[in-house]
């Protein structure tokens, strides 16, 4: 499958990952977003740039409890907490925030 985002094509997986996570950029998040019915606010993209952030430091993503502690740790009690990203992703905060930040399916995701 593919992406086309400004005339570039970009590979993605059947479910609509991005293969390659370096093509990402904010036009390639806003295109996912809108493929998966979500408009992205600022509080989107605090989102997508922490995971990217812990993507690149870690080298992998974090199952969903893991996920939502680094949220606490990194950006407050307000923000880590189940209700505040099923809000911003309702049918999956890890699974949609990867996608949209271009990352890889998080191998704990259905």
């Amino acid at each position: 499958m593919a992406l086309i985002v400004d005339g570039v094509e970009l590979e993605t997986t059947e479910e609509g990952f991005l293969r390659d996570y370096r093509q990402w950029n904010e036009r390639v998040a806003e295109a996912i977003a809108s493929q998966n019915d979500i408009e992205l606010s600022e509080a989107h993209w605090e989102i997508l740039f922490f995971i990217r952030d812990y993507y690149q430091r870690f080298k992998h993503l974090p199952n969903a409890r893991v996920f939502t502690k680094a949220v606490r740790n990194e950006l407050g009690e307000d923000k880590g907490n189940s209700r505040y990203l099923h809000k911003l992703f309702p049918d999956g905060p890890l699974k949609f925030a990867s996608k949209c930040a271009g990352l890889p399916k998080p191998p704990t995701c259905l």
